[in-house]
């Protein structure tokens, strides 16, 4: 590859893909990423394509639109494949770990969507691992033939044989695969795998999967077992910012089976607080639908849809979509065999305009959705599964006479800093007779400000309303404000959006001819200030970006009162960047 001279399209692809980095989340930088994976792999610089290509499932993560992934998984896997850059002989670009992680996000994006085909999925996950040769043993027909089509044919395979390192994370994929299209004996022949394997990295949160498994016992009728497998995550020290909320998710249906309606109504109202407004809680509101139904509480999950609705119009997987629809058109189809005359308030989503509505007809509508979706997953998969699961969830009916919900306001918080001391967070609590939780009603809560949870855009937004400050919110959650010199861009990145990035931008730019002096000022600043680290960007318009970026990983959790904090920290930080900056000779 011949040297640049210094017009943007010869310019490196490592350099070109230094630049789409620095772009703002959005289409732009889809398209900009996409062809510089292509100029790349075009060029012979296999280490910069595989890294523009992850580059791209990152940003997709993000965007929510996992079944984009698809295509840049296969590419990624490809490329990393390739020896590295001519001549040096290394691999670059994302380590196994990360592509072995990918082969999860595919096949998550399958199960997600009926929008990726079975084919496609095999073209993706081909060659990451040889193709099993083991395991099927014992299963019946069509239990062998589906899971080695979907699973095994499609790359699926144990790398390492039965109970081997990568034992955890096939059969994981296998189980949830074979669940999706309803071969339940194929199901729990994994599960038990899963179960017995050791931990993997690369299979995901390790406080997550139980919740999994326990969805997966509770669709079965496995009540008690549901319960078991989450009821550690109840009791012992909180490491992922999704708990305790998922986990009491998961146990709530199987408490209300079980009679536990006061506990179940406690979960419900605790973990709804969070999944009302949390990015990650729309895949948890046909589970707080469907107790609200199966519960007696009517009023309160037309409440839910209602408010819930205009969250349809953001990108989510069409299977959350498909429950949440069904779910709500049980809750609709029960309120209106109460009172037919019943009507609510609909806001405007998917193009609707808003209106008041029949309950029945908003059932209509729902059950619509739930239907059409659901049909498109059974004719991908080839089974009616789907379609009968929806069906088997609106022929419910409640179980018991509704009991008093909780007032719903914050409790004490279960994210204590026992917790990140490895210690148990419930410590001196228990529950009572009565089905309620020490700490969970009543009493002295935490106040707001103070609660821990995931990190999210309002909690940003929220932090710059009290400083009063200006900013603008695209549609990618990325929040942009400009401080006097300093134009400040602040986002959720990592995988599971828990890593507080702000960037800042001074205005004054530095020509070309002046590279030795930015470095060295950048490299002054990074020795005698903490925030932020300086970097010169050279977009190859003759003139040189002074940046600063922080990064503050907040995987356990965080207060909004503790996002004010950083907040006011970043911006205080980089408005000094930019006049340190402006002030150069």
């Amino acid at each position: 590859m011949s040297a640049p001279t210094g017009g943007r399209s010869d310019r490196y692809p490592a350099d070109l893909l230094a630049d789409a980095r620095d772009m703002p989340d959005g289409e732009a930088r889809i398209a900009e990423l996409e062809r510089v994976a292509a100029l790349a792999e075009g060029t012979g610089d296999p280490g910069s394509a595989a890294s523009a290509w992850s580059e791209l499932v990152e940003a997709h993560l993000r965007s929510g639109q996992r079944w984009r992934l698809f295509e840049p998984v296969r590419r990624c896997l490809d490329a990393a494949r390739r020896p590295g850059h001519p001549g040096d002989g290394a691999r670059s670009g994302p380590d196994d770990e990360t592509l072995r992680r990918y082969q999860r996000y595919a096949v998550e994006a399958l199960l997600g969507t009926s929008r990726i085909g079975l084919d496609q999925a095999r073209t993706v996950l081909d060659g990451l691992a040889a193709p099993a040769r083991t395991g099927l043993a014992g299963l019946t027909d069509p239990a062998r033939t589906k899971v080695a089509k979907v699973a095994g044919v499609a790359g699926l395979a144990d790398p390492a044989g039965a109970g081997g390192d990568g034992s955890a994370l096939v059969a994981q994929l296998r189980c949830r695969i074979a669940d999706h299209i309803g071969d339940e004996p194929a199901a729990r022949h994994w599960l038990r795998r899963w179960q017995a394997a050791g931990p993997d990295p690369a299979a995901g949160c390790p406080d997550c999967l139980p919740v999994r498994q326990a969805e997966l016992l509770a669709g079965w009728g496995d009540w008690a077992e549901a319960l078991a497998a989450v009821e550690p995550l109840l009791d012992g020290p909180l490491r992922c910012t999704a708990q305790p909320e998922a986990a009491l998710t998961g146990a709530l249906l199987p408490w209300l089976r079980a009679g536990a309606t006061q506990r179940a109504a406690q979960t419900h109202v605790r973990a709804y607080r969070r999944h009302r407004v949390a990015p990650d809680g729309f895949g948890h509101l046909a589970t707080h639908l469907r107790y609200c139904a199966l519960g007696g509480h009517l009023d309160r999950g037309l409440e839910i849809i209602v408010e819930q609705l205009p969250r349809l119009d953001q990108p989510h997987e069409d299977l959350a979509v498909m429950e949440f629809a069904a779910a709500g058109a049980l809750v609709c189809a029960l309120a209106a065999e109460e009172r037919r005359d019943r009507t609510v308030r609909r806001p405007a989503y998917q193009g609707r305009p808003a209106a008041t509505v029949a309950v029945a007809t908003l059932g209509a509508d729902l059950l619509a959705v739930a239907t059409e979706l659901a049909g498109s997953f059974d004719a991908r998969n080839g089974t009616g599964h789907q379609s009968g699961r929806m069906a088997a969830w609106l022929a419910e009916r409640p179980l018991a006479p509704p009991v008093p919900l909780p007032d719903d306001e914050p409790a004490e918080s279960w994210h204590d800093e026992s917790s990140h001391a490895g210690e148990s967070s419930h410590a001196g609590e228990s529950w009572h007779d009565d089905g309620t939780l020490d700490g969970m009603a009543g009493g002295s809560g935490t106040p707001v400000e103070e609660e821990l949870g995931a990190l999210s855009v309002a909690m940003i937004t929220a932090a710059l309303d009290r400083r009063g400050d200006g900013y603008a919110l695209d549609s990618t959650g990325t929040v942009l404000g400009r401080w006097g010199d300093a134009v400040i861009q602040f986002r959720r990145a990592g995988e599971r959006g828990d890593v507080l990035h702000a960037r800042v931008v001074a205005d004054r730019r530095l020509p070309a001819t002046r590279r030795a002096e930015a470095y060295a000022f950048c490299n002054g600043w990074n020795r005698d200030r903490l925030l932020p680290k300086a970097y010169v960007h050279d977009p190859g318009d003759g003139a040189l970006v002074l940046a600063g970026e922080v990064a503050t990983d907040l995987a356990y959790g965080v207060a909004p009162a503790q996002v004010t904090v950083l907040v006011d920290a970043a911006v205080r930080t980089g408005v000094a960047y930019a006049e340190a900056v402006a002030a150069l000779p």
